[in-house]
């Protein structure tokens, strides 16, 4: 396998984290953040209660997903990997 390859799915992985983290408001950002989450639910890193979150908030740009999963009680593991911190 040449380096490139092997180096692949790395650069994949971390392209993603980068979308599944872009940051509220921004046009579009919404539907971004969801297609990377669908990447993490292909990977079995995601819960299909929390790609539905990601789903909802597709079309809101300024809706913080990690929000709606604390108040539903979904995701803690998720939230924890996106280094969420709950507000006071």
């Amino acid at each position: 396998m040449s380096e490139i390859n092997a180096q692949a799915p790395d650069n994949e992985l971390k392209e993603q984290w980068e979308l599944v983290n872009t940051p509220l408001g921004e046009q579009w950002s919404g539907r971004t953040r969801y297609a990377a989450a669908m990447y993490f639910y292909k990977r079995g890193e995601l819960s299909p209660e929390v790609l539905e979150v990601y789903r909802l908030c597709s079309r809101l740009d300024h809706q913080d997903p990690l929000s709606i999963m604390r108040d539903r009680g979904i995701g803690k593991d998720w939230m924890k990997r996106m280094g969420y911190r709950a507000k006071p």
